[in-house]
């Protein structure tokens, strides 16, 4: 099978998933990881085989290495990625995309202009969870979608994250961390959004770390810690998202969608398996629904593979950087419309992607 040189940039927490789960794709050859801290890199590739551990500009001058994994930190998604793309590489960001919506605007427009592809976390979608999901709406098995629900209720990561301070920055908080999961399983299911109105607020001003080496500092909170918003959808379907780091319980479902004929409940969207259940009027019971064949595991990476496939055959990619960019733009918009009181109409969209 023909494959695809990678290179991974970022060496912290989440790229041990990547470098562990890349390989099990055929299509993927990761030839070497880089990070501003080159022991990490090393570090990483002595665990895991990565042929070359090296620094970042080494990574972006090798001619060999066609695709970029970018594992860096939020504020640093844009800097890496359009780097990537000026050395003629695609490149697969972690989410969100960028910070802010002119720097994804800009990637996409490098990303056009070069002829690469800009692709983008998450991926779970792709998963046997989210799939048998979007195999069920397919089918009619709830009828017309009318409406949906998901619910993001933590008490936020300070408790166990060693370093949760930029959770809690603009560009953080559980809008911006978690709701990409939320934000791109429902696109996927029910297509683009055009308009949002939203709530959102800071509930406690400080947040105490509550493990690591730097267990009991305190952490000024700058950006909102619980939002609520509505999304209107081009199919006529209305969402509600709840996102927070201010819940200690609930009994809220993760993902549901309500149709004129049943209701189909999801797994939680940072998953790729299941469970997934439909209620129909006819035996007004919860049934389980087996799951199509896919991944059940954490399986992040797979976007990865499906991207480099779609680059090898030029077929258009499902983790895709415009729909990165709608989630971008939906997410900007709810914080928008929290501030000002009215609803705020999107400017971008994106095609609904392919079930996998």
């Amino acid at each position: 099978m023909p494959s695809i040189n990678v290179g991974v940039i970022g060496c912290g927490n989440i790229s041990s998933t990547y470098l562990s789960v890349m390989p099990t794709f055929p299509v993927l050859r990761v030839v070497a990881c880089a990070d501003l801290d080159l022991s990490r890199a090393q570090a990483q590739a002595a665990k895991f085989g990565v042929p070359r551990a090296c620094t970042v500009d080494e990574l972006l001058a090798d001619p060999d290495i066609g695709l970029v994994v970018n594992l860096t930190v939020p504020t640093a998604h844009y800097e890496v990625a359009l780097a990537a793309l000026e050395a003629g590489k695609s490149v697969y960001n972690e989410k969100p995309l960028t910070l802010r919506r002119e720097e994804a605007a800009h990637l996409l427009e490098t990303a056009r202009a070069r002829g690469l592809r800009v692709g983008c976390a998450p991926d779970t979608f792709l998963g046997a969870g989210l799939q048998t999901c979007r195999r069920l709406l397919d089918a009619g098995a709830i009828g017309r979608p009318l409406a949906a629900a998901g619910f993001m209720l933590s008490r936020g990561p300070e408790g166990w994250h060693p370093d949760p301070e930029f959770f809690y920055k603009v560009g953080g908080g559980p809008l911006f961390d978690m709701a990409p999961y939320y934000l791109t399983a429902l696109i996927h299911l029910l297509g683009p959004v055009h308009r949002v109105s939203g709530s959102a607020r800071i509930s406690f001003p400080t947040r105490t770390i509550g493990s690591g080496l730097k267990k009991g500092q305190t952490i000024v909170v700058e950006t909102p810690t619980h939002v609520v918003a509505t999304l209107e959808f081009v199919n006529g379907a209305i969402a509600t998202l709840v996102t927070s780091f201010d819940v200690w319980a609930h009994h809220l479902p993760n993902l549901e969608v309500y149709g004129s004929d049943g209701t189909l409940h999801g797994p939680d969207p940072n998953t790729f398996d299941g469970p997934v259940s439909v209620w129909r009027p006819d035996t007004r019971t919860w049934e389980e629904q087996p799951l199509v064949p896919g991944p059940v595991h954490n399986s992040r990476g797979l976007g990865v593979a499906d991207m480099a496939e779609a680059i090898l055959s030029g077929r258009p990619h499902r983790a895709n950087g415009e729909m990165a960019y709608h989630v971008l733009d939906i997410m900007h918009a709810i914080l928008e419309a929290a501030e000002s009181g009215r609803a705020i109409p999107l400017s971008s969209t994106c095609a609904r992607p392919e079930p996998s």
